[in-house]
């Protein structure tokens, strides 16, 4: 299948690891220009000299913190400026911390606010003068906690949701201008964020973190933790142009792990 994505201008964010880095790699090898963002310059340096050679695509970036607006006015600009255009904009960004809803203060509330909601708002905000005449694709990047809330997940579960909302209520607003706006939200796949979570769950029951990987799976219909391929793979075709009809959106890519309909 041709996903049409040669010569598309894209912008994913936090994009130095991870999910982020999994999806630019893909864009990239099918031929999209991809703009890097995260707050590490040498992480940033590292990875687009990684992904330069995985296909045809040009691959810049820009450091940039998405909880200062005018860092994010700042890496907009520059995307625009670097590509002439937007056609493609990932919201990403890490998990917030994990525990209970006592264990948190109004400072932790907010962090996650600015990091996982505020940030989503502040650059669909800004590229949208650069999306509309040509329109495109925005894909935001959630968690299956917007289908059924995650134990010890508190401040993902609240403000993953807000984005699942800001989503649909998006794709309406703006398909007129031919923006496609949909939410993808990752299961369990085998990042740095999942080891940590993991290493955290398995110290609190007093096993080992293999010994907890182990019972982790077999709540997975599939067996297995996703690989961040796997999930690129899903994410790319959302953003290509072989995706003409689908918005408004929440894909679950989690191995079948979600229960709710």
């Amino acid at each position: 299948m041709d996903l049409q994505l040669q010569g598309k201008k894209a912008l994913v964010m936090a994009s130095s690891q991870g999910l982020g880095k999994a999806i630019a790699a893909e864009l990239v090898k099918e031929g999209a220009d991809v703009m890097l963002s995260s707050r590490s310059d040498d992480k940033l340096r590292s990875v687009q000299q990684e992904l330069v050679k995985l296909g045809s695509g040009e691959v810049e970036y820009y450091a940039a913190d998405i909880t200062i607006p005018h860092e994010v006015e700042g890496l907009i600009r520059y995307t625009a400026d670097t590509f002439g255009q937007i056609d493609i904009l990932v919201n990403n960004g890490g998990g917030p911390p994990s525990g209970t809803f006592e264990s948190f203060t109004d400072e932790d509330w907010e962090n996650a606010f600015r990091l996982n909601l505020l940030s989503y708002v502040r650059t669909i905000r800004c590229a949208l003068p650069h999306m509309k005449e040509k329109g495109g694709h925005i894909v935001n990047v959630t968690s299956t906690s917007i289908k059924q809330p995650i134990p010890g997940l508190i401040l993902s579960n609240t403000f993953r949701t807000g984005v699942a909302g800001m989503t649909k209520t998006l794709s309406q607003e703006l398909a007129q201008y031919g923006i496609l706006v949909n939410s993808v939200a990752p299961g369990r796949i085998a990042t740095d964020r999942i080891r940590k979570l993991d290493e955290n769950r398995a110290k609190e029951q007093g096993i080992t973190v293999e010994q907890f990987r182990e019972l982790s799976q077999k709540e997975i219909p599939l067996g297995r933790y996703g690989q961040p391929e796997e999930f690129a793979k899903a994410v790319a075709f959302l953003l290509s142009g072989a995706n003409s009809y689908i918005t408004g959106s929440m894909l679950m890519i989690d191995g079948g792990l979600v229960e709710a309909l």
